[in-house]
């Protein structure tokens, strides 16, 4: 069942990446946090109250606080590389770190790691410097070395996050996940707050993509909640690099929807990003 869960969450948010990415390509990543986070803030809250009910106590904000901490900076790096960069690379990379974090997290508990495992962690060192080769065409969208260390950084971060959500007491249901939820609307809150003023009376009157950034929202914040349930369910490192299979949602969306086209050496690490994280799950 947690292994389920896991992939549900992992098409969930590829879901949500995709939608995401479109909207922060619109306008800025400071208009389109805050929308988000509420819309995903107020659907994780009605699905811990009536679906998914669990025990809501100080843990539950203890390791909110701290799943905020580490998710807000990692969707926002998310989301300025996936305007900066083509899906179809962006989120893999981000993926593969994300994985690693709690592999390394499972390592240090004492989890034992095949040798599939390792064999998988060199196939991801390898897809990233594949995607991240210069691009010589002019019809080709180019990812640049500092879009792809914000993509490092996001994974990072990312796995943070994820790690912080397994390691949340079982009894909680996915209050832990619904809590950093509403964390993270303050703190996104907050700065968009203090950036209001650097947002330009132009940029105030253009359409604003309200149904991208309500629905990445729901889909990224019903993403969490499941893979909550999923780490209850199954071991953490295995659950968590099945939840970091996302990028295959988003780079199909982004492929047969924004028409986005990859070198063959890309798409080669593509496929080896995506082996790596099916090896990993054997870790």
């Amino acid at each position: 069942m947690g292994a389920l869960l896991a992939l549900i969450s992992s098409v969930t948010w590829g879901l949500a990446d995709f939608l995401g990415g479109l909207a922060s390509r619109r306008t800025r990543i400071v208009r389109v946090l805050p929308i988000s986070y509420l819309s995903g803030a107020i659907v994780v809250t009605i699905f811990s109250i009536f679906l998914i009910p669990g025990n809501l106590n100080g843990d539950s904000y203890l390791y909110g606080f701290f799943a905020a901490f580490f998710g807000v900076p990692a969707i926002a790096l998310l989301y300025v590389a996936l305007r900066r960069g083509p899906m179809g690379i962006v989120s893999p990379i981000t993926a593969l770190m994300a994985g690693f974090v709690p592999v390394i997290t499972g390592l240090l508990r004492g989890d034992q790691v095949s040798g599939i495992g390792y064999f998988g962690m060199a196939l991801a060192a390898l897809s990233v410097i594949l995607v991240s080769q210069e691009q010589k065409s002019e019809t080709t969208q180019r990812i640049t070395m500092s879009t792809l260390l914000i993509c490092v950084a996001s994974g990072t971060l990312i796995g943070s996050y994820l790690t912080v959500l397994g390691l949340a007491p079982s009894d909680q249901g996915i209050w832990t996940s619904t809590i950093a939820r509403w964390f993270g609307f303050i703190f996104v809150g907050a700065f968009f707050l203090i950036r209001l003023k650097s947002i330009s009376k132009d940029e105030k009157s253009q359409p604003f993509p309200w149904t991208l950034a309500i629905v990445a929202g729901i889909f990224d914040a019903s993403a969490n909640g499941i893979y909550q349930v999923a780490t209850q369910k199954g071991v953490l490192a295995i659950v968590a690099v099945l939840a970091s299979l996302y990028p295959a949602a988003t780079a199909l969306l982004a492929r047969y929807i924004l028409n986005e086209r990859l070198r063959v050496i890309q798409n080669i690490g593509v496929v080896l990003a995506l082996a790596a994280a099916a090896c990993l799950t054997m870790a």
